[in-house]
């Protein structure tokens, strides 16, 4: 099975590849050429219809032991959040972090990290497929992400999982166009799956901050884009109207897909 991903997976990183001077940056930068777009919209299609049918929903990402733990792991995407409340939080250890979840809930709550470390936690060593092409293995511990759904209750109309973050584009990883604060979502599906985690430690660790501290979200069969760092709330909704360009993520507003399966 692992050999079909990557020949499929191969096929596109080769026809991406051939675009050498489109400047593709992957986690780091936009793919707003049609051409990239197209290729992305064939990939999604592929990713997606081939884990349906082939590997089932609830199918796991492989996992690693602790021997395969890669020496250096490169953080994705932004690496130093410059918000101004969000560096007071680090500078106390985030010692006042509150998860807030809303949106379309049935209780909504905020949660400190004292109270997400109490509830059941997984731990898994998994493999970080990144859409620039390289990949690194670590192990991560959270609570994974069903049980606090299930913790504030879903109301039927909810349909996405959205992840608002610390991050501003502002930084030098993004675009001058880019909103205030980074934005992710996925469905319920991938937000149900058994190694979805919202993860507070990294390696045996305490989350640093180029990984995402204090918490982000680990979604092991999608891309590296799709696990949102340094997440301060969690909103249900039913459509993406009104979060961003309304393509479900900030990444995805500027011309990658949605659904990045590996």
């Amino acid at each position: 099975m692992r050999e079909i991903r990557h020949s499929r997976r191969g096929l596109i990183k080769g026809a991406l590849a051939s675009l050498g001077g489109l400047g593709l940056a992957g986690c780091d930068g936009g793919a707003d050429n049609p051409i990239v777009q197209k290729l992305f919209a064939l990939e999604e299609m592929l990713t997606f219809r081939t884990q349906s049918a082939l590997l089932g929903p609830d199918a796991l990402a492989k996992e690693y032991t602790e021997a395969d733990i890669s020496t250096f792991f490169k953080p994705n995407g932004s690496k130093d959040p410059q918000d101004e409340s969000y560096k007071a939080l680090a500078a106390d250890g985030f010692k006042d972090y509150k998860l807030v979840v809303d949106g379309l809930v049935e209780r909504p709550a905020q949660y400190s990290l004292a109270e997400l470390r109490a509830m059941p936690s997984r731990t898994q060593i998994t493999r970080h497929d990144c859409v620039e092409g390289w990949s690194c293995i670590g192990k991560w511990s959270g609570v994974r992400l069903s049980h606090v759904l299930d913790a504030v209750g879903v109301k039927p109309a909810a349909r996405y999982v959205v992840f608002h973050c610390a991050d501003t584009p502002g930084e030098a990883a993004f675009g001058e166009d880019a909103p205030d604060h980074f934005y992710g979502s996925i469905d319920f599906q991938a937000a149900r799956h058994d190694q979805t985690i919202l993860a507070y430690d990294f390696n045996g660790a305490p989350l640093g901050i180029p990984h995402g501290a204090p918490l982000r979200v680990r979604v092991e069969r999608q891309l590296g884009y799709k696990m949102s760092k340094y997440i301060m709330r969690i909103e249900l909704v039913e459509s993406f109207a009104h979060i961003g360009g309304g393509h479900g993520g900030y990444w995805e507003d500027n011309g990658y897909t949605w659904y990045a399966g590996v």
